[in-house]
C-alpha cells in the first residue's frame, strides 16, 4: 500500500492525502474493475503516435487537426504540451493549426528550449508558411522565457505576424480577489477602443 500511495504521488496534483485516498479507494473496488484500470493504464501508449508535422498526440499520423481541410492555414498557435492543446480544442475559440514544443523552458531548472524542439517548430513554420503565429505560453515565469526563446527563434522565420494571447482578468471574476500579477498583466495587455 505504501509503494502504491508512493507512486500516486508523482502524478501532477496528487498530494499525500489523495494518493491514500486513491490507494484506499482502489483496494476497494471490484477485482474486475481494477483489472480493466489497470489494462488501460498499462496499454495506454499502445497505438498512439506523436504527429510529425505539429507533435500532438495521435492514432494515426497525420493527426485529425493537421489533416483536416477545413482549419484555418493561415495561424499556427504554439502551445507547451498537448495538454494546452486540447484546452484550446475544448473552448471551441480556435480553429488554425497548433505547433506542441514538448519542450520545457525553465529557469529555475536551467532548461532552455532544446535544438530539437527549435527545428522541429522552424520546419513546421516553413511547410505551413502562416501568415501568424500564435505563442500560448503560460503567464508565468516559464511561460514568459518560452515566449522570450521563442522569439528568437522566429525572429528570422519569415512569418509576418507574431502575436502572444493576451492575459488578465478571466471574465466572471473579480477586481478585489485578482492577485497583484493578474491585475499588472490586466493592466499590461489593455487594448484601445477608439
Amino acid at each position: 500500500m505504501e509503494e502504491l500511495i508512493s507512486a500516486l504521488k508523482k502524478l501532477p496534483g496528487i498530494g499525500q492525502r489523495s494518493a491514500r485516498r486513491i490507494a484506499f479507494h482502489l483496494f476497494k473496488m471490484d477485482e474486475a474493475e481494477l483489472n480493466d484500470l489497470g489494462g488501460l493504464i498499462s496499454h495506454l501508449k499502445d497505438g498512439l503516435y506523436t504527429c510529425k508535422l505539429c507533435g500532438n498526440i495521435t492514432e494515426h499520423d497525420p493527426c485529425d487537426i493537421c489533416d483536416d481541410p477545413l482549419r484555418d492555414r493561415k495561424t499556427l498557435c504554439v502551445v507547451q504540451d498537448v495538454e494546452a492543446l486540447t484546452a484550446f480544442e475544448q473552448s471551441g475559440s480556435y480553429n488554425g493549426l497548433y505547433h506542441v514544443l514538448g519542450s520545457s523552458v525553465s529557469p529555475l531548472k536551467d532548461d532552455d528550449l532544446s535544438d530539437e524542439a527549435a527545428e522541429f517548430l522552424v520546419k513546421h513554420i516553413e511547410e505551413v508558411k502562416p501568415d501568424e503565429v500564435i505563442i500560448a505560453t503560460n503567464p508565468k515565469v516559464e511561460g514568459d522565457m518560452a515566449y522570450y526563446t521563442l522569439l528568437d527563434v522566429l525572429r528570422n522565420s519569415g512569418v509576418p505576424n507574431i502575436t502572444r494571447i493576451a492575459y488578465g482578468l478571466p471574465v466572471g471574476g473579480s477586481i478585489v480577489f485578482a492577485d497583484r500579477f493578474t491585475l499588472h498583466t490586466a493592466i499590461e495587455a489593455r487594448r484601445p477602443i477608439i
